[in-house]
């Protein structure tokens, strides 16, 4: 039987289509792993990678100029439990990204946060005040919910209500009862961004088991459920099925008109919600293409191409003994056509898809994890032209202190002395599976030429911005440009 290693490379070289190679494919084939999240732990300027097993001790991958070494052991996450959700922030503010993890119920608790003190971690769980006992952990979120400057921690719960542990000078409370978000629905995903436009970061939650969704407008720190009259309650799949749910959600302006968009991976048919303003959706799941009935765990965006539009990853799960396929497709402009390698397609992937730069090189690389023993958590080298590659632009946001404190940022790309948008990012406050990465936002660009860059940061009622003219993106090829929003 020939090795899965193999089946790629061969695969590989008779695709036609978009090209990716794995790396490293003896460090990475592990299977049992559900949860990747990307972050610069060590501040040496590139990508690091954890991943949660589902048993197996947990992997923190030092990237050193596109090598990786697990270092978790030494690092102090080398958890050999149950892994279910794991998000990097810098929830101390000391500049450097520290690490929540979630695991099933055991022994020591289902919430571990960890200060990375110079890239070594340290549990304060306890002393911070954000000790969780037991419950079903699912999606983990930093978001400056309040406007006050630290992150506060979003935490999704499978089996009770939401919980939402404010920041007070390092110490957290859970106040997601006070402030309307203790949702009892069987929440399994969420993602945070200003989807009214008022100025304040607003959360879309993702619920199982024929339950609706909920989006959770945020008013002067109060949230009221609008999912309904916004038209998003059901995500594009059948309402008030048992056998339906929504499982990951992602936001991403998919149409290139400024407005950020909802795509739901579901039990059911997936969904895209399309933003037409003053905070309504439309369901375009068919006319896009994208309503495929089966069983989907995540999703993740990326113009992986570099042709200016952003293209879409699905990650199928396994269950009931059947492994749903994924599905990669590209965006041209009106729907998405399907375009998935055979090499992916061979794969064993399910829950975890993320989409890094890890190489340095331009284009983003697809991150990959599979439940099933056999599976693994591949990381796919895009294998882009480099001319092609480096025809991009990659922004880190920032505070006022150089700390990546503003999750749910919004990045756009225009073209130069217009206000024609090229591209839209969304700084990650919530991605792929149960998961949240600290890295910059990259946006390809579709012919080399200069911009305007505008970074527009919700808080407390007002929408921070700050612009940047004639940018080359030559000029950015080999850096990553900094922009700092002052509340």
């Amino acid at each position: 039987m020939m090795s899965v290693s193999l089946l790629l490379l061969l695969a590989l070289v008779q695709s036609p289509g978009p090209q990716f190679e794995p790396v490293q494919t003896d460090l990475l084939k592990t299977g049992g792993t559900l949860v990747n999240a990307w972050a610069d732990f060590d501040g040496d300027a590139d990508l690091d990678l954890f991943v949660g097993f589902g048993g197996a001790p947990n992997r923190l991958y030092r990237n050193d100029a596109g090598i990786l070494a697990d270092v978790a052991p030494a690092a102090g996450v080398a958890d050999a439990r149950a892994t279910r959700a794991g998000a990097w922030g810098d929830f101390d503010g000391d500049g450097d990204p520290d690490l929540v993890v979630g695991f099933v119920p055991g022994a020591g608790g289902v919430l571990r946060l960890y200060r990375n003190d110079g890239g070594r971690f340290v549990d304060a769980s306890d002393r911070l005040g954000a000790r969780l006992d037991s419950g079903a952990v699912r999606q983990l979120a930093w978001v400056d919910f309040d406007g006050d400057g630290d992150l506060d921690l979003f935490t999704g719960m499978r089996d009770r209500p939401n919980l939402l542990f404010r920041n007070d000078r390092g110490r957290f409370t859970n106040v997601a009862a006070e402030v309307g978000l203790a949702d009892p629905r069987r929440t399994v995903g969420a993602v945070w961004l200003d989807y009214d436009e008022d100025g304040d970061l607003d959360v879309y939650v993702a619920n199982m088991d024929g339950d609706a969704n909920g989006l959770f407008r945020n008013d002067g720190g109060r949230f009221t459920d609008v999912a309904e009259a916004a038209g998003v309650a059901w995500g594009g799949r059948s309402p008030r099925d048992p056998a339906n749910g929504t499982v990951g959600v992602c936001a991403a302006d998919v149409n290139n008109d400024g407005h950020l968009d909802l795509f739901a991976a579901n039990y059911g048919k997936n969904g895209l919600l399309l933003n037409t303003g003053g905070g309504q959706f439309r369901d375009a799941s068919a006319e896009w293409g994208v309503a495929i009935d089966g069983r989907y765990d995540s999703c993740a965006f990326s113009d992986f191409d570099h042709d200016g539009r952003l293209d879409l990853y699905v990650n199928g799960t396994v269950t009931g003994g059947t492994s749903y396929p994924d599905y990669l497709f590209r965006n041209i402009g009106t729907g998405f056509e399907e375009v998935t390698p055979p090499g992916i397609k061979a794969l064993q992937a399910d829950h975890g898809v993320q989409w890094a730069d890890f190489d340095g090189d331009g284009d983003e690389d697809l991150s990959l994890t599979g439940a099933r023993p056999d599976g693994m958590h591949f990381i796919m080298r895009n294998l882009l032209p480099a001319d092609i590659a480096r025809r991009a632009v990659r922004v880190r946001v920032v505070d006022a202190q150089g700390r990546e404190t503003r999750a749910g940022a919004e990045v756009r790309v225009f073209a130069r002395g217009t206000r024609r948008v090229l591209g839209t990012r969304l700084v990650d406050a919530g991605s792929g599976y149960n998961s949240q990465s600290v890295m910059p936002v990259s946006i390809p660009l579709a012919q080399a030429q200069v911009v305007d860059i505008e970074v527009s940061f919700p808080s407390a009622g007002k929408r921070v911005t700050s612009r940047l003219s004639d940018v080359d993106p030559r000029e950015w090829q080999s850096a990553v440009l900094t922009v700092k929003v002052i509340l």
